[in-house]
């Protein structure tokens, strides 16, 4: 193949505009929606594969088996960092906490110019754990120095507006500390984020906090990595660390009831579970400590994988199609070249090249919409995408295309191939073989079921995210405003009281009510054993919340009475409210009945702690429709962060107001404050956003299929035009002719249905199965897919059908 076969080629490009706009178009956008969707799941497959030796890092989870339906978290407790030190085939231990519960990090004021960083407080080792080395200053003496951080180029210059950050000084809750080290900005694809770096000495941590982390004599759990050998035993391990955790002198304090509870079984289970598949780790749920971050369903990742591959194969079987039918019409052309000497190599090579031709240019269009499209991709998948289109990744995007050319060039060359002069120059053109027509009518089938396929599960999807998000989750959170309270006001509640008495105070607020975490976010999940004397015991999931909580969230009980400002005092340890699941699981027939009951809740290390049921709450939406309701009990106590203010008028003017009070009481603090719908809706944020990306890949695979469909009739009519004049000339009618165009194309179309409806239907059930309550979501997604396919299939073959109708007898029977 040479040079002279490519200008050819583009000659002949050149001469149909129209032709080579639609397969350029067509093939470059099915490019670009693979080339992204192949890069996620690249990046989504390369997580924390930065690390050095990241396939033997492992990371130390637990289990507490005081709950018998507790989560594994991807914590334990730091005792550990010792004890795994030392275990057999460790070459390395670590760890590190988020600075602030949940990722929270700190306000840094530089100049009066505030900044959210996210920051990790590590152990030693922890550098060298994750292969980390500065870029400018020293990184030891940083995370050494009680006044110094280490700091990631890109907070650097968004916090100083520089890189060139070593030595500037920031203020943090009240401390002064200043920048020892510049780090590299760590890939967006890692499980271990952050902006800022502490060592445990920093002035930013607690003295109990440091030393917690060194010695791990409470209990605490943190994140803890360890690095092992090749040949060593992870189950061994384990052991090990289990061994350790089981001999600690913390457990001898149990309580009797607790240990009596626990019976044979260990006080938590430890697991070792690979650092590079935490981002697959379903089983892994957050807690006040950390939240579960950044995870990925294994199969949702493989099917976007299959879904770009699909649609690469649609848009390559479209140009196929049209590559095909042109080819039908080259037939003279291709026989009087073999007439004038013409070699089948020459023929090959030159129409290789044509293709090759086509697949770079659009390469290059698919590249330049993926460019284009990748901040909306980004958002779609709520990934970090922006490095996605590195120099290797665009070298792999231009081989594929090239590999695309030679694969699509193979049938248009084989009909080439095929092509006898004799009946083509006798006026014979046009014809094709019974096996290739089969070919290109089973390539149409293939997409318009997946166009159909992909338009009834995005149906689904939507309509099943909408009923979500609409579900009543036991309150109106329409006038509801959440405010989060800085993590100072912990330790200074008296803080945090003086703005709630002067916010409360505006006209635009109509009242407040503090808890320790918003309805629909899960960061501070915890459980308790409730339990009757001498009677039945349920795992109960507590809540702490103030005495006006329900009263805000005008809730109302279901039997006997719920917190009442009037009545409690706040911070009373008595009082109790549970829900009816709760109260049945602790064995009472009717709900009512445990109004009046006294509860216990055994302590750990402590004296049990006797409450008094004072009414049943109902059903309230912490958790996401995927969960089953569980037992609820909820406690007075005013240690929360998150302050809930009902508007007294629009939420918009409750939030400005509380705005403007929140700069006089933390001026050093940036105000967070979400609607509460808007917390609700996060639950079902990743279902949104696919059926969105879903309903991108629909709209892309109905128009690959109104091309192949456009396509096929468009040969139809040019294959049977002698039959159809005939049929003419022996008196049918019009609608005989339209019919005869449209009866190929609705059984095609009937094929398509039958083969992409049950899979589309196997997929949908598949994901409602996820949900314990689902939309009525019954057949009608799939009808409504199968009537849209068909009408823009009839737009598809309407102009050809109309050609046939019209076609002059003499023209079609002209020679």
């Amino acid at each position: 193949m040479t040079l002279k076969d490519f200008r050819i080629g583009w000659r002949t490009l050149v001469q149909e505009p129209a032709y080579s706009l639609v397969v350029i178009l067509g093939l470059g956008v099915g490019l670009a929606a693979s080339l992204l969707l192949f890069g996620f799941v690249h990046y989504s497959w390369q997580y924390n594969a930065q690390v050095p030796d990241a396939s033997n890092v492992y990371v130390v989870k637990h289990r507490a088996n005081l709950d018998p339906k507790a989560p594994w978290y991807d914590q334990a407790p730091l005792l550990l960092w010792g004890a795994a030190s030392k275990a057999p085939g460790v070459v390395a231990a670590t760890g590190y906490l988020p600075s602030r519960p949940n990722g929270a990090g700190f306000t840094v004021n530089v100049g009066g110019q505030l900044s959210q960083v996210e920051s990790l407080t590590v152990l030693p080792g922890f550098a060298e754990m994750l292969g980390l080395h500065a870029v400018q200053g020293n990184l030891a003496t940083a995370l050494d120095k009680p006044d110094s951080f280490a700091i990631s180029e890109k907070a650097a210059l968004r916090v100083f507006g520089t890189v060139n950050a070593v030595g500037r000084t920031v203020k943090a809750e009240g401390q002064l500390v200043r920048v020892g080290a510049v780090l590299r900005t760590p890939p967006a694809n890692t499980t271990i984020p952050f902006d800022v770096l502490l060592g445990v000495n920093s002035v930013l941590m607690e003295k109990g906090f440091r030393e917690e982390m060194l010695t791990g004599a409470q209990g605490w759990p943190g994140k803890l990595l360890v690095r092992v050998r090749s040949t060593a035993s992870v189950p061994g391990i384990e052991a090990a660390l289990q061994a350790a955790l089981d001999k600690a002198p913390l457990w001898h304090r149990l309580a009797p009831e607790v240990k009596q509870r626990l019976g044979k079984r260990k006080i938590m289970d430890i697991a070792l579970s690979p650092l590079r598949e935490a981002y697959f780790d379903q089983e892994v749920e957050g807690n006040f400590i950390a939240a579960a971050g950044d995870r990925a369903k294994r199969a949702v990742v493989t099917g976007l994988g299959a879904i770009a591959a699909l649609i690469l194969a649609l848009a390559a079987m479209n140009y196929v199609n049209l590559a095909a039918v042109r080819m039908l019409r080259r037939q003279r052309e291709v026989a009087m070249r073999k007439v004038l000497g013409a070699s089948v190599r020459q023929i090959l090579l030159h129409l290789l090249a044509e293709s090759m031709l086509v697949a770079m240019v659009a390469t290059a269009v698919g590249l330049l919409l993926a460019w284009l499209a990748l901040p909306m991709f980004s958002e779609l998948v709520n990934r970090d995408l922006d490095g996605l289109l590195t120099a290797d990744n665009i070298g792999a995007a231009l081989v594929m295309g090239m590999l695309l050319g030679v694969v699509t060039a193979a049938w248009p060359v084989w009909i080439a191939v095929r092509v006898r002069p004799g009946a083509a120059l006798a006026g014979r053109a046009g014809t094709e073989s019974a096996r290739g027509m089969q070919f290109r009518r089973a390539m149409t089938v293939v997409q318009v079921a997946t166009a159909m396929g992909f338009a009834s599960v995005t149906l689904a999807v939507a309509w099943q995210t909408e009923f979500a998000m609409r579900t009543y989750p036991g309150f109106d959170p329409a006038p509801l405003l959440i405010v989060e309270l800085p993590f100072e006001t912990m330790n200074a509640p008296e803080k945090a009281r003086s703005f709630a008495v002067e916010l409360s105070a505006q006209r635009a607020v109509s009242g407040l009510a503090i808890s320790e975490d918003a309805v629909g976010r899960n960061n501070g999940v915890f459980h308790r054993e409730l339990k009757r004397p001498g009677g039945a015991a349920a795992t109960t999931e507590m809540k702490w919340v103030g005495v006006t909580f329900f009263e805000q969230y005008r809730i109302k009980p279901e039997a006997g009475r719920l917190f009442d400002s009037r009545i409690d005092k706040e911070d009373d340890p008595v009082p109790l409210v549970i829900n009816a699941i709760a109260a049945r699981e602790l064995g009472f027939a009717n709900p009512a009945d445990a109004i009046g009951q006294t509860l216990v809740l055994p302590g750990i290390v402590n004296k049990p702690v006797y409450k008094r049921v004072v009414g049943i709450a109902p059903e309230v939406r912490f958790h996401s429709l995927r969960e089953t309701p569980r037992a609820m009990g909820y406690e007075l106590a005013t240690a929360g962060t998150i302050l809930t203010v009902r508007a007294a008028g629009s939420v918009a003017d409750a939030e400005r107001a509380a705005r403007g009070v929140w700069s006089k009481h933390f001026p050093d603090a940036i105000m967070k404050a979400h609607r509460a719908s808007d917390i609700l809706a996060i639950n079902y944020a990743d279902d949104a956003r696919m059926a969105k990306l879903l309903a991108v890949a629909t709209g892309i695979a109905l128009a690959i299929a109104a091309f192949g469909t456009y396509v096929l009739s468009a040969h139809t009519v040019q294959r049977r035009s002698k039959e159809i004049v005939l049929r003419k000339l022996y008196g049918a009618r019009r609608r005989d002719i339209g019919q005869l165009v449209l009866r190929e194309i609705g059984a095609l179309t009937l094929v398509a249905a039958a083969i992409g409806l049950p899979l589309a239907a196997v997929a949908i059930q598949r994901y409602l199965a996820t949900f314990v309550e689902h939309a009525p979501v019954g057949y009608w997604t799939m009808l409504f897919a199968l009537a849209a396919t068909v009408a823009i299939a009839l737009v598809a073959v309407a102009r050809h059908a109309w050609i046939a109708i019209r076609m002059m007898p003499a023209e079609a029977l002209r020679v």
